[in-house]
């Protein structure tokens, strides 16, 4: 008997050093409050979300530089195959004097032969020379677009929230994660806690059945009975050690914790019976849902662009001015170094490009419409499910304390018959496993309810609110 004993001495040891091996390692006591900031001070979702959220500034920036002048130098450096000159013929001038010459004397044909043959010459002047160089600052200031850089600057403004809707819709998806996965952890610790608490009297009527077949007072049939039991409740403890081990993991790759930590969640599951009627939350969708939000800022920016395409109808003005910083071979009285000026340019006739335009924005703006609206609708649906786990996740919870209640009343009195001989071990063995499915059941009515709950909140845009319902509510006791 002594013998059983050690084994059985030998067998706990091993089997509460690898149930318990997160002890052996560095344990970390979190809050809730606490998991949530390690979560954002490292976050690689968040962290994309705030880089997009900074591009969205650099391309509103980007946008804005059309109110501001445009200023470019250029040069080149040119070589013309002729050159560049002006041809004049001399009959210009020897036309009027033989004219002139043959009014005072008409039969006169010496002179006027001379100069026939020389207004048949020509003279050339040249203006530039065959290689020529400049360089030359030019600056345009647009004065009238059409409003093309007012409706560019409000889309900008609009991407600017649109990130910032995204960002936080990143940031409610990661707190839904975070809650779930750090509730599912401290939903393991303690059906392990409840898992070894069975074993242990498992094992410890199983020890005592040894003793009464020894004695002749039970048979054979009887102690299987026990070390089936037994058997059950170790293997249902090792499955939820195994379980308890991947929710750790989870969970520190969530935060960022080193492998060798252990976590424990000190924060409890919770319950809270104060949650408003349905209509409430689901009259949040419309104003806070993120992807609502995301399509109403979309629909705007289509607004804009619809005006953006209507305004090509309109002419451009600008302003602009030329001055020329070097040149060689240019004569200032050809080419002014300095030149400033008014233009404007007026597509009249694109090819039906603005048309297009225009029809493109406008069904691009219907079927935003068309998508909020069975948004709305699947959100609707979405509230549905969460609140409904919630309110049967609280009758559950309800239910189930009562039956807590029971069952624990129920081990009581058969221990004490036990003891006196007025029940068998049977009955205690039942009694004891029927307690802890329903505090395993319990614990698990906590937990839908809390991973209900800030579903239901992220759907409605308000996952913040869950530290309130959390503080107000009633946490796991007694199970």
């Amino acid at each position: 008997m002594f013998k059983r004993i050690v084994v059985f001495g030998m067998a706990l040891v091993a089997l509460l050093n690898s149930s318990n091996s997160f002890a052996q390692k560095s344990e970390v006591r979190l809050s809730l409050q606490q998991a949530m900031q390690l979560m954002h001070n490292d976050n690689n979702s968040l962290k994309i979300a705030s880089e997009q959220l900074k591009w969205a500034k650099t391309e509103r920036q980007r946008l804005n530089a059309f109110w501001y002048p445009q200023i470019s130098a250029a040069g080149a450096y040119m070589h013309t195959s002729n050159k560049i000159e002006v041809k004049e013929s001399l009959s210009q001038f020897t036309d009027p004097a033989v004219e002139h010459i043959h009014a005072l004397d008409p039969g006169e044909k010496i002179i006027t032969s001379v100069l026939d043959r020389i207004g048949k010459a020509s003279f050339s002047v040249p203006l530039i020379p065959r290689n020529t160089t400049s360089i030359d600052a030019v600056a345009t200031l647009p004065i009238f677009t059409g409003g093309k850089r007012i409706y560019a600057s409000k889309i900008g403004k609009l991407m600017i929230d649109m990130a910032q809707t995204n960002k936080e819709r990143v940031g409610a998806d990661q707190q839904v994660l975070l809650v779930e996965t750090y509730y599912s952890l401290r939903l393991g610790q303690e059906i392990v806690a409840v898992r070894q608490e069975t074993y242990y009297a498992m094992e410890r009527h199983y020890q005592d059945a040894l003793k009464l077949e020894a004695n002749g007072l039970i048979n054979k049939a009887e102690r299987l009975y026990f070390q089936v039991n037994r058997d059950e409740a170790k293997r249902e403890l090792q499955a939820a050690v195994k379980d308890l081990s991947v929710a750790q993991s989870a969970f520190k790759t969530l935060v960022k914790m080193e492998p060798s930590e252990s976590v424990r969640p000190i924060s409890t599951l919770f319950i809270n019976e104060s949650l408003p009627a349905i209509d409430y939350f689901k009259n949040l969708i419309n104003n806070h849902n993120y992807l609502v939000n995301g399509i109403r800022i979309q629909h705007a920016i289509q607004n804009k662009e619809l005006q953006i395409a209507r305004s090509g109808y309109l002419p451009n003005i600008e302003v602009f001015g030329k001055q020329t910083l070097y040149s060689d071979g240019v004569p200032k009285n050809l080419l002014p170094r300095t030149m400033v000026g008014v233009g404007f340019a007026w597509n009249l006739f694109d090819g039906l490009d603005r048309e297009k335009k225009i029809s493109q924005a406008k069904i691009n703006r219907y079927i935003l419409d068309i998508q909020k609206d069975k948004l709305v609708e699947d959100l609707g649906l979405a509230v549905d499910k969460f609140y409904n786990q919630t309110q049967v996740a609280l009758d559950n919870v309800t239910a189930l304390h009562t039956t807590i209640e029971m069952s624990q009343e129920l081990v009581r009195t058969r221990q004490r018959a036990f003891s006196e001989g007025m029940a068998t071990s049977l009955e205690v063995i039942d009694a004891e496993l029927i307690l802890s499915k329903v505090r395993i059941a319990a614990l698990l009515a906590y937990f839908e309810f809390d991973s209900g709950l800030i579903n239901l909140l992220a759907v409605c845009g308000i996952p913040e609110a869950f530290q309130d319902y959390r503080l107000s509510g009633k946490g796991e006791t007694n199970l």
